[in-house]
């Protein structure tokens, strides 16, 4: 589907007509995709959930209060720590460590996980390996019920789920293998400027599977044939965000040296909003307390 029409698509849910403040703390935005893979965003503000695509092309301000919840355990706190947190939580929580961002480096054998409960319901679980285009081709790992969740957040043109593995931290050393020939990292000011290539990674899941093979055959030898095999469904996503207009410089607002952003809405990509004057990322900012002013343009 082409720029056109999407834009037609997008100012056919219903048009603002007013003005509407919300406040309370921020969370991720919320994108779904519909079966063309066009994504719908919801702006979350505690309780509040608000639908964006109509408000493109409309005055949004947000204002930080000056004030951080922890997103845990709901205390004030001077500043954030892993995406909302206190600093306590971030020491104390498990979803907090450092294995959470290098999984292969899990530590749950070595009896020194910090919530071994906690660990065995979310790491001792099925994940999936899978190749995406958001900035260029990169792999990554999920879990199979953030599909494509994941994708969306991360502002991914393509998907393509190539493995299943048994746990999270075989499938960190999956994609610790996959890594010594393919970024893990999206480029987010290439992502936000929307110049993103088409890849056939079809192709490129082939290309890499051949030249790993060796590597995969370690690594099911230690932890067996069933533990890392295809995906049921390797099924290419395809998605298109609501963007008017694509910035032709990135400047990225900083709620701790500036509190108060303001602009009109030009796109809505991964879990940033693009105004005419910046962009913000809202998943950085989980916790602020803020105020969010959106203002129907006659």
């Amino acid at each position: 589907m082409g720029q056109l029409d999407l834009e037609r698509l997008w100012c056919m849910e219903t048009a603002p007509d007013a003005t509407l403040t919300r406040a309370g703390g921020l969370s991720r935005m919320a994108i779904t995709a519909d079966a063309s893979g066009s994504a719908h965003y919801h702006l979350r503000l505690g309780e509040h959930s608000e639908p964006l695509n109509a408000w493109l092309g409309h005055d949004i301000a947000l204002e930080f209060t000056g004030s951080i919840v922890c997103v845990n355990c709901q205390r004030p706190t001077r500043k954030s720590f892993g995406q909302g947190h206190c600093y306590g939580c971030f020491r104390r929580l498990a979803r907090c460590d450092t294995c959470m961002m290098a999984p292969e480096r899990c530590h749950y054998f070595q009896g020194t996980c910090r919530e071994p409960e906690w660990g065995e319901r979310h790491c001792f679980a099925p994940h999936v390996v899978y190749l995406s285009n958001a900035s260029g081709a990169k792999v990554g790992i999920t879990k199979p019920s953030q599909m494509p969740t994941r994708w969306l957040d991360q502002g991914a043109v393509q998907a393509l789920p190539i493995l299943s593995v048994a746990s999270r931290r075989q499938s960190g050393l999956v994609e610790a293998l996959f890594r010594s020939e393919i970024s893990d990292r999206t480029h987010w000011q290439r992502m936000l400027k929307g110049e993103v290539a088409d890849i056939d990674l079809p192709a490129l899941r082939d290309d890499l599977m051949e030249r790993l093979a060796p590597g995969l055959a370690s690594l099911r030898a230690q932890f067996g044939e069933d533990a890392i095999h295809p995906h049921a469904e390797q099924r290419l996503a395809r998605f298109d965000y609501p963007v008017l207009t694509w910035p032709e410089r990135v400047k990225a607002f900083n709620l701790d040296r500036v509190p108060r952003v303001e602009g009109r809405l030009m796109g809505l990509k991964g879990q940033y909003l693009i105004l005419d004057s910046g962009v913000l990322n809202l998943r950085k900012y989980t916790g602020y307390q803020v105020s969010v002013t959106l203002s129907a343009r006659s």
